[in-house]
């Protein structure tokens, strides 16, 4: 067919409407950190919030990663184990807060807060019950944009890093228990559980989150004879499907859980503080009344406490005694066992770390993921948790409203 026969599809086939090449979109490359982890120095803390595994698959994405010297031992991972990671090794706070993401694990010190510069970003826990207004101010001052681990939540609006601490506090207390117990430790002499022929030790449980979960199942597994107090009926239903048995359960009435404490071996406080507020619901009258060489842990103490006479202990020196009642009030009882606690860390914070990269940024995972936002306190020299604010009586703004102006 010549050109002068071609019909005008024809020939507007040819010139237009045929399938033209065209690149495709190419995903711009994940953003890198820079991310610092310093040795901690308060509190006797043992944990770290990376392993020397968790580190290798980030410095394989392109990240860099600085740990401060001996970071690491108290969670028997060497420098060695982080170097040959793809770690940067440094010998000094100095250096190591020179990162754009602090990572670390208890809230910074005041004199490890002048070593901050503007812009950068803290992620660590806040510890609400004994958080003070200098510390806030401090942030404030520097202009630094901080998330505290303890408030961030997961898609369904779980609490990752509190229930997987939860679970490491629940299932140790109970190890705890036997050991102060015993007689070599000027305890009751007494077995933790029961014994052919023997009365099982009596552990009475307050709260029913997942510290008195873990610590219940185990209590039971040993014979313990338990018994759970909380004022919320729907957890307290909660905890027996959960675990299977049945066993004695209350809400938290005066003279109903009075009258379990004078008889009881154990006492664990692992009452959740509301809304940043800690509650004594045991009072000191009520500790006068128990038995002499029983034992107390209070596991809230990070918050506060729920029984009037907590305060707060080292590993170094775990307890206390009043009214001859023994006290055991650390209140970062995961770092026992550190290894097992940082290796649950890591596995929550390396994916979120990856995820935040592909967001493009940590800012840009504040802002497009709600359950990573709720983790946020204070924002470019701004506070923006309700609760805080509330505590000290200081102004806040609401992240939300910031997040609708960048839109």
């Amino acid at each position: 067919m010549t050109a002068k026969t071609r019909t005008g599809f024809e020939t507007l086939a040819q010139a237009s409407l045929s399938p033209q090449e065209q690149l495709m979109k190419v995903k711009k490359d994940h953003h890198t950190f820079l991310i610092g982890l310093p040795r901690e120095i308060s509190l006797q803390e043992n944990r770290i919030c990376l392993t020397p595994d968790a580190i290798a698959l980030l410095v394989n994405h392109g990240h860099e990663i600085w740990v401060e010297t001996k970071a690491g031992l108290g969670s028997k991972f060497t420098d060695k184990q982080y170097s040959e990671a793809g770690a940067k090794i440094v010998y000094s706070p100095q250096e190591v807060y020179k990162a754009d993401i602090i990572l670390k694990i208890e809230p910074p010190t005041l004199a490890e807060m002048e070593l901050f510069k503007p812009g950068q970003i803290l992620i660590s826990a806040l510890q609400l019950g004994h958080l003070q207004k200098t510390f806030i101010d401090a942030l404030l001052q520097k202009r630094v944009t901080s998330l505290a681990w303890e408030f961030i939540e997961d898609k369904v609006g779980g609490m990752p890093i509190i229930r997987s601490m939860s679970e490491i506090a629940g299932s140790t207390v109970m190890l705890i228990a036997a050991e102060y117990l015993s007689s070599i430790h000027d305890g009751k002499g007494i077995i933790l559980g029961g014994i052919t022929g023997v009365p099982p030790t009596k552990v009475v449980i307050i709260g029913s989150g997942t510290v008195a979960e873990y610590a219940a199942r185990a209590a039971l597994s040993l014979g313990a004879e338990i018994q759970v107090f909380d004022n919320h009926l729907y957890k307290l239903r909660r905890i027996k499907h959960t675990l299977g048995h049945q066993f004695y359960t209350s809400t938290i009435d005066t003279i109903t859980l009075g009258d379990s404490l004078m008889t009881a071996d154990v006492v664990i406080g692992a009452l959740r503080a509301e809304k940043g507020k800690a509650r004594h619901v045991v009072s000191e009258e009520m500790v006068s009344r128990m038995k002499a060489n029983s034992l107390i842990i209070d596991l809230s103490i990070d918050q506060g406490g729920c029984i009037a006479t907590s305060e707060i202990t080292t590993h170094a020196k775990p307890i206390f005694r009043k009214y001859d009642v023994i006290h055991y009030c650390v209140p970062n009882v995961a770092s026992r066992v550190a290894h097992t606690a940082t290796t649950a860390l890591s596995n929550i914070f390396t994916p979120t770390i990856l995820r935040a990269a592909e967001e493009g940024g940590v800012e840009q995972m504040i802002f497009t993921h709600k359950w990573f936002m709720k983790g946020v306190y204070t924002y470019k020299g701004g506070l923006t948790n309700e609760t805080v604010a509330r505590k000290f009586g200081i102004k806040f703004k609401n992240i939300e409203l910031l997040m609708a102006a960048r839109i």
